[in-house]
């Protein structure tokens, strides 16, 4: 599930933090009469005024383009100043400028790295980007407090890094959620974070509990749903899940999780036909979604629509030309085309961005052999022999690229390895090679 932040991001600054910070100034303290027996002179010197309080005025009322001007200003003089720094890519990240916004972020924690604010706003920019370091930044924002002291603000911050660490970390997860619930009343977004963390921490039982009690509150929770779904279909539940799915489907027909899911829950009823036309509505709909692309590529091949799973396999491809699943995966379409030479560039493609992947040096060795590159054949599966275990599709290479390369001994080898494993599964394959053996030991 993507990261949900906008919501909260400038409301929760604009809200919580700006009004709190301008301070009262009496426009009549040089016009009051003194106390008798003193002078001027003995009088302490008036109360300096906030020198941001006109562009944080202009900032509460939404005016950026004049606070902007007024911070500029200001900051030619003192450009170290924290809190004018922080207003100014308050401006910036108000108006949709999240990257000069970040700068400014982090100038400010360079002039006061213990400023809560600026941590927690960069936090907030970085985990809508998928950054890394949002986790950095929000794991020192819950260190830090709020000026003023802001128990809503700090506890968004626990809830925030909640939500970066609940998969990669769910015990972490736990905690952070459980010092925010400290801060602040639960909300129903905390009971499916619940659920999530749950999930992630594999107890199913808890995860769907609080699924349901997200359900209860609002029924219409696509999220809850897609969250219940993904647990029932793990086991297997497909009469539970269905009746979800649908009723989530009739709301927001175009929900990708949830269109998602729907083709999982045909595919495992075996439903084929009526899974691929779920998928292909929501490729549609996303046609750059990896995830979408592959299960529909693999919906294709299961249907033997081989053509067409090449296809949507190499526009993937073509956006990210250095996944080597995807490369293997293609190469596998290719293969059941009989494109073998195609099959086996894209097989060494893989090989070379990821040297562990058994499956692709077993493609090569399958395209090898139908290209008549024996002595390929025999350095792909020594390679593929290190990282998994043979089958009986493997001894049979063996066994024919020795077969070709005229070496006796290995070949008659592996002809009998293949016929111990085979068990009559291959027929055609046994066949020939009870003929070969035939005239190789004779």
């Amino acid at each position: 599930m993507q990261l949900l932040f906008s919501f909260l991001k400038l409301a929760l600054l604009m809200a919580l933090v700006f009004p709190a910070l301008f301070l009262p100034v009496d426009l009549n303290a040089q016009s009051a009469p003194l106390p008798p027996g003193t002078s001027v002179d003995d009088q302490p010197a008036p109360a300096q005024a906030n020198p941001l309080a006109d562009p944080e005025a202009a900032i509460e009322a939404k005016n950026y383009d004049q606070a902007r001007g007024l911070l500029d200003a200001y900051l030619l003089a003192h450009p170290a100043d924290a809190r004018a720094l922080f207003d100014r890519g308050y401006c910036d990240d108000a108006q949709g400028k999240t990257q000069t916004a970040q700068n400014y972020y982090r100038k400010a924690i360079v002039a006061d790295p213990k400023q809560f604010e600026a941590r927690l706003a960069l936090g907030l920019i970085l985990a809508q980007a998928g950054s890394e370091d949002a986790q950095t930044q929000l794991e020192v924002a819950v260190t830090l407090e709020p000026n003023p002291p802001n128990p809503a603000a700090k506890a968004e911050a626990y809830r925030t890094l909640a939500r970066l660490v609940r998969e990669s970390d769910p015990d972490a997860a736990k905690q952070a959620l459980l010092e925010a619930l400290k801060l602040s009343p639960e909300t129903v977004s905390d009971t499916l974070l619940t659920a999530e963390i749950a999930e992630a921490e594999g107890d199913k039982d808890i995860a769907e509990q609080a699924y349901r009690r997200v359900l209860k509150i609002d029924p219409e929770s696509s999220p809850a749903t897609a969250g219940l779904v993904h647990l029932l279909l793990a086991e297997k539940k497909y009469s539970d899940a269905e009746p979800l799915l649908k009723a989530a489907l009739t709301r927001d027909p175009d929900d990708p999780a949830l269109n998602t899911q729907y083709a999982a829950l045909l595919g495992a009823e075996g439903k084929t036909d009526e899974a691929v036309a779920a998928l292909e509505k929501l490729h549609q709909i996303e046609p750059k979604d990896r995830a979408i692309g592959v299960m529909l590529a693999d919906a294709y091949m299961q249907t033997e629509a081989y053509e067409k799973a090449d296809v949507v396999y190499a526009n993937l491809l073509a956006a990210t030309p250095n996944d080597a699943v995807l490369a293997s995966a293609r190469g596998v379409a290719l293969i059941r085309e009989q494109k073998y030479a195609e099959a086996l560039e894209l097989f060494q493609r893989a090989v070379k961005i990821k040297q562990d992947d058994s499956d692709a040096w077993g493609g090569i060795a399958m395209a090898a052999s139908n290209t008549h590159q024996y002595s390929l054949v025999v350095e792909a599966l020594t390679m593929r022999s290190k990282l998994a275990s043979e089958t009986p599709a493997t001894y049979f290479l063996w066994a024919t690229a020795y077969d070709n390369l005229h070496q006796k001994k290995q070949s008659v080898e592996y002809y009998h390895l293949f016929l111990k494993s085979a068990l009559g599964k291959f027929p055609d394959e046994e066949w020939q090679a009870k003929q070969r053996l035939a005239v190789l030991e004779k």
